[in-house]
């Protein structure tokens, strides 16, 4: 299926870009989601993992938990998703869902090298062109912020089996907790699920201060929790906002255009961010080569 890109007002994207362009790599830093963002929402017609569903279909989760969690997943999935209610309606049953599967997982005697085996063993993939995304970042010296409600473990797991976990990247996610005997004992910290994705989770994290100078942001998610990511940093001055609209296209396609400056719907690329990223990359050079 053909991807298509929307924007509301085309003119003040140009202009963002083009204050981000006249800032160059230096001032750049990237704020993005991980599930269904960097990774990808399907591949070949058939959904992929989430960070969660990855551990949720595994083989060291038993049957009946499984069950337990299609079950939450069935009742609170469609509450997330839906139009009708507003962000506020929504957490408490965010909080209840996450905090019931993180319980199951807790009983399930996980433990900590049965990631790397569960992640190896799944389907899950990151959008086409993710090397070219992380590469270029990394040998840019741009910080990638990734904010996820999913699990840490898991995420980052995936991100060091393909290769691309270099050190400007930084993740807030729900990382678990191991006892001293390695099992699964709970989750660090508070948990982020789908809504509060802002500074009131990561207000501990001194990472925004090392990035000072970093004032301008290329925001990438695929809901509308994922607006209010880049909530903590100070001192922005411009933010491009880019939004994957993955799934119940129809209903979502007017409040993701009026919520994001660019929507790119069933794109399971990053070639529009990795476009947008040489243009701006592209400028600094220029800009070097004048005043050497």
């Amino acid at each position: 299926m053909k991807s298509t890109v929307l924007m509301r007002k085309p003119g003040r994207v140009q202009e963002i870009v083009g204050a981000l362009r006249r800032g160059g790599g230096d001032r750049l830093q990237v704020i993005s989601d991980f599930d269904m963002t960097l990774s990808r929402f399907a591949y070949n017609g058939k959904r992929c993992p989430s960070s969660h569903s990855i551990l949720d279909n595994s083989r060291i989760i038993s049957e009946e938990c499984q069950k337990e969690l299609k079950v939450l997943l069935h009742h609170y999935y469609p509450i997330e998703i839906d139009p009708h209610r507003t962000t506020s309606e929504k957490i408490p049953h965010m909080v209840e869902w996450w905090t019931k599967a993180h319980n199951l997982l807790c009983q399930q005697k996980i433990q900590k090298f049965q990631i790397a085996q569960i992640v190896r063993e799944s389907s899950a993939m990151l959008r086409e062109g993710y090397k070219m995304f992380f590469n270029t970042l990394y040998h840019n010296n741009i910080p990638l912020f990734i904010f996820s409600a999913g699990i840490g473990d898991v995420l980052e797991e995936i991100i060091r089996q393909m290769k691309v976990f270099h050190p400007n990247v930084h993740i807030v996610s729900n990382y678990m907790d191991f006892d001293e005997n390695g099992f699964l004992q709970g989750f660090k910290g508070q948990l982020i699920h789908t809504y509060n994705k802002n500074s009131s989770v990561c207000e501990n994290s001194s990472y925004f201060q090392q990035c000072q100078g970093k004032t301008n942001i290329l925001l990438l998610g695929d809901s509308m929790g994922d607006l209010t990511m880049a909530d903590g940093v100070p001192g922005v001055q411009n933010i491009l906002k880019i939004g994957f609209l993955n799934d119940k296209v129809e209903e979502r396609r007017e409040r993701y255009v009026d919520s994001y400056d660019i929507v790119l719907e069933k794109d399971e690329t990053l070639d529009v961010v990795n476009g947008l990223l040489q243009d701006i990359l592209r400028q600094g050079d220029q800009m070097e080569m004048q005043g050497s």
